[in-house]
């Protein structure tokens, strides 16, 4: 058994205060894949008009060379987010605050800042926790605040990636329910849409033989959309706050079912296969 990573906490946290700005424009090409990709029913987008939620998840990515990505298919490590020599990154889930609609044509600046970095032990072993907050404003008008969580961790054994999968009690079923289509492709679109090259999301030899997981792996971030989708169309209006987080992997041969349950001005929702544990939590708040 290798022995566990040690890592430098007072010099990881050295990167709290470290900050960022991207911008980006929210075309109508974007929106028509973004709808497309998610078999949204929408005609042809047009420039004013309220743009999906969380499409913001596809502006300003950052655009590393491919020559300079790493075995995963991240980013090599360093630059804004701290150099945590864990090899595996996940995002673990993510507080959401809304002003105002974002809307198509609009260009959109979000800035990013480093709040807090700690390390954990966990029942996988050392946990490395980064919390970004974003701020995301469209001519200096604020539309939206995020507080991102980001978790490093040593990669899974074979053993440990199927326990993580399986693991948990059995999801209750929600007063609302919708099974979705998980597909191979929808994967590889949302990776495209988001620019993300994490290979778990769509080389399945990769996820299957080097992350041990048993297919392809559901994007928490598409998980959120579904969810908060879900949300706004039961109720009848977008909520001023989306808070999720995710507790088991979800993949692209599972039976999927987005779930919710009403309670007065707070939705309670999750993602889940069948007979299988909670994917991914998730709170709507009107209030």
């Amino acid at each position: 058994m290798a022995e566990p990573t040690k890592l430098d906490v007072a010099h990881l946290r050295s990167w709290i205060g470290r900050e960022e700005a991207a911008s980006d424009t929210i075309s109508i090409d974007l929106v028509r894949k973004f709808d497309a990709t998610l078999d949204r029913p929408a005609s042809l987008p047009f420039d004013g008009e309220a743009a999906p939620l969380l499409i913001h998840y596809c502006l300003a990515q950052p655009a590393a060379p491919t020559g300079l990505l790493g075995e995963d298919g991240h980013p090599q490590r360093g630059g804004f987010l701290p150099l945590v020599p864990l090899p595996r990154r996940m995002w673990a889930g993510s507080s959401l605050v809304f002003y105002g609609d974002l809307k198509v044509g609009d260009n959109v600046r979000r800035a990013s800042r480093i709040s807090d970095v700690s390390v954990k032990e966990g029942r996988s072993g050392v946990l490395c926790f980064v919390t970004v907050e974003h701020r995301v404003d469209v001519a200096g008008t604020l539309k939206l605040e995020e507080t991102q969580n980001i978790v490093y961790r040593e990669a899974a054994s074979p053993q440990d990636a199927i326990k993580s999968a399986t693991s948990g009690p059995i999801a209750a079923i929600g007063e609302h329910r919708r099974p979705i289509a998980v597909s191979a492709p929808l994967l590889f679109r949302y990776s495209a849409l988001t620019f993300n090259g994490h290979r778990i999301h769509y080389d399945r030899p990769y996820a299957t033989g080097v992350e041990h997981y048993p297919g392809l792996v559901f994007h928490g971030p598409l998980q959120a959309t579904l969810l908060l989708n879900y949300a706004t169309e039961l109720k009848g209006r977008t909520p001023s706050r989306f808070i999720f987080r995710s507790l088991s992997p979800l993949f692209d041969d599972d039976d999927v079912s987005l779930h919710a349950t009403l309670e007065d001005d707070r939705m309670r929702l999750w993602t889940a296969r069948d007979n299988g544990p909670i994917g991914m939590s998730a709170e709507a708040i009107w209030s």
